[in-house]
């Protein structure tokens, strides 16, 4: 049996004429630290929505723990996944932090990351609260700002939410989408100290940089 955590092999999208991927294959084992480096416009992101469906492949295979995720065509060609309890596993195994953070505007920091352990793991709410406090605290938000809105957080600080959101469905695979771009050059420093910690304790990361 393979030790994989993922597995990509021969991944292809297309837009129309345009093929934006050609064949990307990629494996990643627990504890990896993968870089996708390349410049702007050549599929980085892309790929990376591809991995957990966020964008539909023209072609290809993913493996995630061993198991070949089912595959159709939708009604453009694409692939999509055939089950849908089976692409909900896939987004609890495989998490993502976005280059422009994609918090809830209208929940405070702590609901964020309260929100998908309760929708789509099932845990209490004191269940997700107690995780969503461990893992905010890991990332460096303290309980004053826990309370608080977004939009009254720096870009650097929403960054760490994101993370912890996506550290609090304790996936196998953690997918970084440029996380650093979108920030001020001074806070660039506090996200890139929370991905180093996090690489040093082994959790797998796929990384798109410019």
């Amino acid at each position: 049996m393979s030790d994989n955590k993922l597995n990509v092999i021969d991944l292809h999208k297309r837009y129309g004429e345009h093929e934006v991927l050609k064949g990307v294959s990629l494996r990643a084992k627990a504890g990896d630290v993968i870089s996708i480096i390349g410049s702007s416009g050549s599929g980085k992101s892309t790929f990376l929505r591809c991995i957990n469906f966020l964008e539909k492949p023209s072609e290809g295979t993913i493996v995630v723990n061993g198991q070949n995720i089912g595959l159709v065509r939708d009604k453009d060609g694409q692939l999509k996944v055939s089950d849908k309890n089976q692409l909900r596993l896939l987004r609890t195994r495989l998490t993502m932090v976005f280059q422009h953070f994609n918090l809830w505007s209208h929940m405070t920091v702590l609901e964020n990351v309260m929100e998908a352990p309760i929708q789509v793991l099932g845990l209490s709410k004191q269940e997700a609260r107690d995780r969503a406090v461990k893992y905010l605290a890991k990332v460096g938000i303290d309980e004053r700002q826990q309370i608080k809105y977004p939009v009254h957080l720096s870009g650097g600080q929403q960054q760490r939410v994101s993370i912890a959101r996506a550290l609090a469905m304790e996936p196998d695979v953690l997918l970084f989408d440029e996380p650093t771009s979108a920030l001020d050059p001074e806070l660039v420093g506090e996200v890139l100290r929370i991905m180093q910690q996090l690489a040093e304790e082994g959790k797998n990361h796929g990384r798109g940089h410019p």
